[in-house]
């Protein structure tokens, strides 16, 4: 009974996700994060358009908010791995920089907005995601998830 037990704790080893193990790596988990993210930002913030009475501002802080939710779950599980940190901690540690970025982020789509008003909320949602996602990947590498990043 203790051979099943152990044979089975290794096959779920082998089987769980390893977060990347290279910087490059770690360049296209977050990427591919970065992209999951953006799907469910735009795709929240167009049926919220669609669907609510919500206009692009208010709808905008929800979509926000989802795509922060899954970003994380996949940086922790892919790009970068549990820092060893009680995950209450990690998870105040990554709220804190995805917050200050999700400010960062909503200050240029509402100014671009504002600045612009026939452009799309979908293209200032591109716009102020991609400005935000250098500050983004250096806070979660460094701050979050654990420091130096192997080569």
């Amino acid at each position: 009974m203790k051979a099943d037990t152990e044979s089975s704790a290794d096959r779920n080893r082998m089987l769980a996700p390893r977060p990347a193990r290279t910087r490059l790596g770690r360049l296209f988990s977050f990427a591919f994060a970065g992209g999951s993210g953006f799907v469910i930002d735009v795709g929240v913030l167009y049926l919220l358009m669609l669907y609510t009475p919500l206009g692009p501002f208010t709808a905008r802080i929800v979509s926000i908010g989802c795509a922060m939710a899954s970003n994380f779950m996949v940086n922790r599980t892919f790009t970068f791995g549990a820092s060893g940190r009680h995950v209450v901690a990690e998870g105040a540690r990554y709220s804190s920089i995805a917050l200050v970025g999700a400010g960062l982020n909503y200050l240029i789509y509402a100014g671009l907005l504002l600045a612009f008003p026939a452009l799309a909320p979908f293209w200032a949602t591109f716009v102020a995601v991609g400005v935000v996602a250098v500050f983004s990947y250096l806070g979660y590498a460094r701050f979050v998830f654990g420091g130096g990043e192997k080569a």
